[in-house]
């Protein structure tokens, strides 16, 4: 289907304590989409910083008629601020994308002219990510794979983070998705529609330092594999089952060898090992509920996702407008 060529874009940054990246985000921005300038709208999402970056944004917006800041009450997490970008964006096409311009912007441009071909989501795959530390390339990797292996109805694509192209029915299909422990990419590849990714090469931050430790990437890889797949919950009756059967193998070696060759078993050390063995397992075991459970115990509450204080710049200016 091919997309309308008279269209609006909207570029969905989130930002928290990015108060040195907001100007050299704006500069790269009119510098790599001149072309596209007069079609862009700048959403940008404080995350409730604590730092300067609402007050550069609205320095910004007095500037800049394309602007919009989106301000949350407090901090919600980058995917809580992504969904309020969603929900507000308002262009034909919605593009999350990172402040840092990790996501380089010249390859907007790609993405639009997929879309105009008729593809309703393009993404970015990282081709390179040499300005990662070898540890997180090790884990992402493994835990692209290793989520594609256990989510039966979901697959991400390798490499391809929130960094893309999505069609206004993409976004409103994302917008229905209620859930609080919110997995982007999972979200994103869950709507569907016909998709098709983009290759580039990931380059360095521009400006700050990344918010993220390994602590709160193992956290959303958790919510990532928990929010997709039920394997961690099923996997446990193979393991109960395989422990059983080698149980009761183990049994009868012991019954053999005392009734036929009168071997008797030394009994405190081997009794020890295998408590400790199942206790462990049985505490893994009980873990992964919890896991589920905490995360059920946050649906049912039905707390929105995130909360905003207020609107200002563009999409403030509309609004007063259309109310005049």
């Amino acid at each position: 289907m091919e997309k309308k060529q008279d269209f609006t874009l909207s570029l969905v940054v989130p930002a928290y304590n990015e108060e040195e990246s907001i100007q050299t985000f704006i500069d790269t921005i009119d510098k790599e989409l001149a072309s596209l300038s007069d079609r862009l709208q700048i959403v940008f999402v404080n995350d409730g910083s604590r730092d300067r970056t609402r007050q550069v944004i609205e320095e910004v917006i007095t500037r800049d008629p394309r602007v919009t800041l989106v301000n949350l009450a407090r901090n919600f997490g980058k995917e809580a601020a992504m969904t309020a970008g969603l929900f507000h964006a308002r262009g034909d096409a919605v593009i999350p994308m990172d402040v840092d311009l990790q996501d380089p912007p010249a390859l907007i441009h790609e993405f639009v002219r997929m879309w105009q071909q008729g593809y309703d989501t393009v993404y970015g795959v990282r081709t390179d990510r040499n300005a990662d530390t070898p540890m997180k390339r090790l884990t992402a990797g493994g835990f692209y794979r290793l989520f594609n292996a256990v989510s039966t109805t979901t697959k991400i694509p390798e490499n391809a983070g929130d960094f893309r192209l999505m069609d206004r029915r993409v976004v409103e299909v994302i917008k229905q998705l209620p859930e609080r422990n919110r997995f982007m990419k999972g979200l994103f590849a869950w709507a569907g529609f016909n998709s098709i990714g983009v290759p580039y090469e990931r380059p360095a931050r521009a400006a700050g330092e990344t918010k993220f430790n390994y602590w709160k990437l193992w956290n959303f890889a958790l919510d990532g594999f928990f929010s997709f797949s039920s394997w961690p919950l099923r996997v446990w009756s193979y393991i109960g089952a395989s422990v059983a059967l080698l149980s009761f193998i183990y049994m009868l070696v012991i019954i053999t060898k005392v009734i036929f060759f009168g071997i008797d078993s030394p009994g405190y050390a081997s009794l020890m090992c295998v408590i400790l063995f199942l206790g462990g397992m049985q505490l893994i075991s009980i873990g992964v509920i919890g896991e589920y459970l905490g995360r059920m115990f946050l649906e049912v509450k039905q707390r929105p996702v995130f909360v905003v204080e207020g609107i200002y710049g563009q999409y403030a200016r509309d609004d007063q407008q259309e109310r005049a």
